[in-house]
């Protein structure tokens, strides 16, 4: 199958730098989401160059735990607000009297984040490997420098340190899409086979005649 790989590579990088402008109020999310879309796509052709499946997918499968883990912290936060606001009679500013609701609500939320977590540590080990696939296949050390700080950044997320680390990781990682090289060709080299002199066998006598 024909790749463009100047055309996968410049994609990859492209739909990186829309992840990393996705912290950009209101439009961020837009941002984000057309980015994981060039990103998959992206995967998708240097799987194909690369002969390797494996890389589009760990991407497409961390995408899928990234979405769960998005899904399950809007619900813990939905269910926190539910609470506070069973508490406060829907006012959110005063007269806070602890409810069952809101008990329900708390509980839901602590929940919610650790589900949230785990899927988060998932989808980072799936990107992770894509991230050393891409380091092996191309040789860009960019790409091994943004897998371990993607991994420390998902585990220090719980003290915000992470979110920091996660930023640089992908900006490590959208150098070293635009920095990837095509394979190079190896040259046919012909077996070479020793020279060995011809092989010599005595000559047998004609027979001779009988007088």
């Amino acid at each position: 199958m024909n790749v463009n790989f100047e055309y996968s590579k410049t994609l990859a990088g492209e739909g990186s730098i829309l992840l990393l402008l996705s912290i950009v109020p209101y439009a961020g999310w837009i941002l984000g989401i057309i980015g994981v879309v060039l990103l998959l796509k992206s995967m998708k052709e240097l799987s194909n160059y690369y002969q390797d499946e494996k890389i589009y997918r760990n991407t497409l499968t961390g995408v899928k735990f990234y979405i769960i883990a998005m899904i399950a912290m809007g619900v813990a936060i939905g269910a926190l607000l539910i609470g506070i606001g069973s508490a406060t009679g829907f006012t959110f500013k005063t007269g806070f009297t602890p409810t069952a609701a809101f008990g329900a609500g708390l509980a839901a939320f602590f929940v919610g984040l650790v589900i949230a977590f785990v899927f988060y540590i998932l989808a980072t080990s799936h990107l992770r490997k894509t991230f050393d696939a891409l380091a092996q296949k191309s040789g860009e050390a960019s790409f091994t420098t943004a897998s371990k700080l993607l991994w420390w950044g998902a585990i220090l997320t719980i003290v915000f340190v992470g979110l920091i680390l996660i930023f640089v990781a992908w900006i490590f990682a959208t150098i070293g899409f635009f920095a990837m090289k095509p394979q190079q060709l190896q040259a046919y080299n012909p077996p070479q086979y020793a020279n060995t002199p011809p092989s010599t066998q005595p000559q047998q006598g004609k027979p001779t005649e009988k007088q």
